[in-house]
Formats: structure tokens, sequence, C-alpha cells
């Protein structure tokens, strides 16, 4: 075989295990190099089907028990001053692999919209609530994101079995298990972070348009100085949050200013 042909044969997926013989016992110092890249590039992959493996735990505890349905839950968007907060749920078929799964916050963008479509493809159901900032404003965040929560429950297709959660106390009607940084400890919590921020992110790249001026296709809605400049420049807009530093203090003193 040429160099040509056996860094051919080695770019794909399975080679027979009387090929790699051959080509390990190749002592061409070409063919050994590319047989060494070979067999570190299959020590990664086979580390990182570990590393998912372990993402699998919370659910395992589930999954030993017969149960098939696990959602797991976690939010984006509890922080920025504009913008919905959204909730995905996400039930996964058990031991399912997603090659880079993990905290939507450790994923790279490209990789992330990469991930969202094959956890769309592969679950076995997904449902993603948005709650808008009206909505946020007429209670607080923290309890949008609980109502949020419950109602992604309930929009799915398939009853849950067991619900694992991002560290907030819910309470369903099967076994609950709140995990902290649930997004990087279980897979469906991970999958359901990933599926939440890239359709929150896009649902903010559409408002930019919507509003230009704000930056909220590179902030998000977060309050970044930019943005903060922009509100005070242009004012606010319907997706700010109302109830939120420094907005809130902004109206207040707006309306005293009118007032006087």
């Amino acid at each position: 075989m040429t160099i040509s042909e056996i860094k051919n044969i080695l770019s794909q997926e399975d080679v027979p295990a009387e090929v790699l013989t051959e080509i390990m016992n190749d002592e061409r110092v070409g063919v050994q190099h590319l047989f060494q890249s070979y067999v570190k590039k299959r020590e990664r992959e086979a580390a990182e089907r570990l590393r998912v493996d372990d993402m699998y735990t919370p659910e395992s505890q589930f999954y030993h028990q017969g149960m098939t349905y696990v959602v797991g839950m976690d939010e984006v968007g509890r922080g920025p001053l504009a913008g919905p907060v959204t909730v995905a749920a996400v039930i996964l078929k058990p031991y399912t692999f997603f090659k880079g799964l993990n905290d939507s916050k450790k994923v790279s963008p490209k990789h992330r919209e990469e991930l969202a479509k094959e956890i769309r493809e592969k679950a076995v159901d997904i449902s993603i609530v948005s709650l808008p900032p009206e909505e946020i404003d007429a209670v607080n965040i923290y309890e949008a994101t609980m109502e949020a929560m419950y109602k992604a429950v309930n929009e799915l297709s398939i009853a849950p079995e067991a619900v694992i959660v991002d560290a907030m106390p819910l309470h369903f009607s099967v076994p609950t298990l709140p995990l902290i940084h649930g997004d990087a400890k279980s897979a469906a919590v991970a999958a359901a972070s990933i599926v939440a921020k890239v359709h929150r992110d896009h649902l903010m790249d559409e408002y930019d348009k919507m509003y230009p001026g704000y930056g909220f296709a590179q902030n998000k809605g977060y309050g970044t100085a930019e943005h903060i400049d922009a509100i005070r420049r242009l004012g606010i807009t319907p997706i700010h949050r109302k109830s939120f530093e420094p907005i809130k203090s902004m109206i207040l003193k707006n309306n005293e200013n009118k007032d006087g």
C-alpha cells in the first residue's frame, strides 16, 4: 500500500483488524506517523465516549428502576435585561452518544448549533417554553423560570417517568432530582441547556432586526456597557425587563422628570 492509500484507509470509521496490524508492522517512517496519529485519535474518541457515558449517571438511577422516559430540564436567560427566559425539556433515548455534549456555556456557538440539530433529530421528545418580559415583570425571574419549567413538562407529548432539573426545587408527581450544575453532570439536562440556548439565541437575533442599535445579536440581551449605553440613548424597547436594574431606575427617573 502507498502512504496515500494508508492515509485514506485510516481516515475511515471502521478499519479491519488485519489491515491495522499490517499498517502497524509497516516500518516506513511516514506510515508509522500516520498510525500513531490514528491511535491518538481513537484514544481521544474513546475518552469522549466515556465522558459522555458518565453524564448518564443521574439518568441511570432511573433506568435501573425500569424507567425510560427521563426528562432533563434547563433554562437560559435569567440574567439578561432584555428578551425572554427560555426553558427546554428533553427526553433522550438511554445512553445516546452526542459528541461534545456539555453545559451550553462550555460549547462553542458553532458546535451548539450542530448539537441542537442532532439532539432534535435523536431525542424522544422535546418541548421549549419562552416567557416574555411582561410575564417576568409580573412576578419575578425566579417564579417565571419555575412557571416555564412546569409548563415545559406539561407540553411534552410523552409523560415523563422521572425529572432531572438544574438546581430548581420543583415538585412533580414523578421522582424528581435537582442537580447543582446539572447541565455539566446530566446528559438530558445538558441537552436541554443546548436546545434552550440555541432557541433563545435565534429569538434574540430576530429581535436585533426588530430593534436595531442595542446589539441584541451580540449581547443576547445581557447588560453589557454597550447595551446599557444604547438604552440611555434610544430608550427601552418592548422586550426590555422593566423590573430589572438599571432599567427600573431609569423608568422611575424618567417618570419623576415628567411629573416635575
